[in-house]
């Protein structure tokens, strides 16, 4: 079987990058820079944090003690690596500000999506 994220990029749906689409760096322009030595070097141009605001809340979820970004990005979306999309979602720049016991952490949808209808 193929693997779909390869065949997504053959057929133009995802743009090919250097970071696969489940980075956060996914998308992010490169620019090419010469090093010291004359070799081109490609490094990563800045990323800016998306505004908080535009994420849809799902629910809100207060830490324990001992609780790591990681598990309970693992807990909400299944992966731990996605721990940055929470770090998103609450405007924090460092995972240990959400880790503090008693805090409340915004678990919302993906940025761009809405929050379905209420019932």
């Amino acid at each position: 079987m193929k693997n779909p994220i390869q065949a997504m990029f053959e057929a133009g749906i995802i743009e090919r990058t250097d970071f696969p689409p489940e980075s956060r760096y996914h998308g992010i322009p490169t620019a090419q820079v010469t090093g010291p030595d004359g070799q081109p070097v490609s490094c990563l141009k800045r990323r800016l944090s998306p505004p908080p605001e535009e994420f849809a809340l799902r629910h809100l979820r207060e830490t324990k003690q001992g609780e790591r970004l990681d598990r309970i990005a693992a807990a909400e979306t299944g992966d731990p690596e996605m721990f940055w999309l929470l770090m998103d979602a609450n405007g924090a720049l460092w995972a240990e500000d959400l880790e503090e016991p008693e805090t409340a952490i915004r678990i919302t949808w993906p940025r761009g999506v809405p929050a379905p209808p209420e019932e």
